[in-house]
């Protein structure tokens, strides 16, 4: 039996089309340039027009697309009176700045997300590309893979836009009224910091952002920013939270279909990644840099380029998991790069 069941009244909106899921909810679904291929955007009636959830990543042809979207005859010609971006990814933040500029409105986030995005778009010369070599070398990734690294440079501000110099706070547990609604902000950790969810009692609608996925665990990754963090440990606590809304909560996740099934989708998840960390501390009987130990989660990932840093990230955590779960530790040993051993 499948652990979701996808919303029957879900219809899939082509790009720059829009589609409705429910009355005063609305839905379209940009195309991305890397994995997983699309992010969808949810509008809420909002003040007489639209308040959007995310704005998808900043480039020529996304822009072309909302254009069609804020066209359409979905929306009645009535304008943007809000932005939500749920965190500060590219995927999420990319437009944002554009499509506030462009409506007069600030951009709803929760303050450590809008903390995050201002910082990396900022952060790019040489000090932050050197901490990237470091990080990569430690983690005992193959020389080409450093080279490529250091030839692509910094990533974030190619697909972020200029971002506002204000916004409007959001914190976990505290509501939120849009069009008239009560929506209540519920953050989860992991995949960000500080993600933004939005829950509505009276419609049963959870707008889970990546936090709750429907077929896909979504990306969680150690970071050269925050060496000692626990990543998967988050996402798995904060994961528990959500068991409070009702089974039959409609979620509509960041990527994927609309689905029922919010409780099955959480046990999924949490027996994925212990099925991995089961994998991760068989395979380090013997002593792994966090790339060979990439092979083994990821083995078709860790041979292209542009994919490695993701296996590495979220071999990191899984190990980091596994360290503070006291089944492993790191081994002593010659070189730069860290391994780590089975207890």
């Amino acid at each position: 039996m499948p652990d979701t069941q996808a919303d029957p009244g879900a219809e899939v909106p082509p790009p720059g089309e829009v589609r409705a899921v429910r009355p005063g909810l609305l839905r379209a679904r940009m195309p991305l340039p890397f994995p997983p291929s699309h992010v969808n955007i949810w509008f809420l009636e909002h003040e007489g027009g639209w308040m959007a959830v995310d704005a998808s990543v900043s480039n020529r042809f996304t822009r072309e697309l909302w254009d069609k979207v804020l066209a359409s005859p979905e929306l009645g010609g009535k304008p943007l009176t809000g932005l939500l971006v749920t965190h500060f990814h590219p995927d999420h933040i990319g437009l944002a700045g554009w499509l506030c500029g462009r409506f007069g409105v600030l951009p709803h986030m929760t303050r450590i997300e809008w903390l995050m995005a201002r910082a990396l778009w900022y952060d790019s010369g040489p000090d932050m590309m050197a901490q990237q070599v470091a990080h990569y070398t430690r983690a005992g990734c193959p020389a080409e893979y450093i080279v490529f690294v250091e030839g692509r440079g910094a990533l974030y501000q190619r697909a972020v836009g200029e971002l506002p110099r204000s916004f409007h706070a959001l914190r976990d547990g505290r509501p939120v009224r849009i069009g008239g609604a009560e929506w209540t902000v519920m953050t989860g950790a992991g995949h960000a910091p500080d993600m933004a969810c939005l829950h509505s009692a009276e419609r049963n609608v959870l707008i889970s952002a990546d936090q709750i996925l429907p077929r896909i665990s979504p990306y969680i990754g150690l970071h050269p920013g925050e060496p000692e963090a626990d990543p998967l440990g988050d996402f798995l606590q904060s994961n528990e939270r959500f068991r409070a809304l009702p089974e039959d909560v409609l979620v509509l996740p960041s990527h994927g279909e609309p689905f029922h099934g919010l409780h099955r989708r959480l046990d999924a998840l949490a027996a994925h990644h212990a099925d991995r960390l089961d994998m991760l501390a068989d395979a380090c009987k013997e002593p792994l840099t966090a790339f060979e130990a990439a092979g083994v989660l990821f083995p078709r990932a860790t041979q292209e380029m542009a994919q490695i840093g993701f296996t590495v990230g979220e071999t990191l955590a899984h190990l980091r998991r596994l360290e503070r779960q006291g089944r492993l530790e790191v081994a002593p040993g010659a070189g730069e790069a860290v391994r780590f051993q089975a207890r």
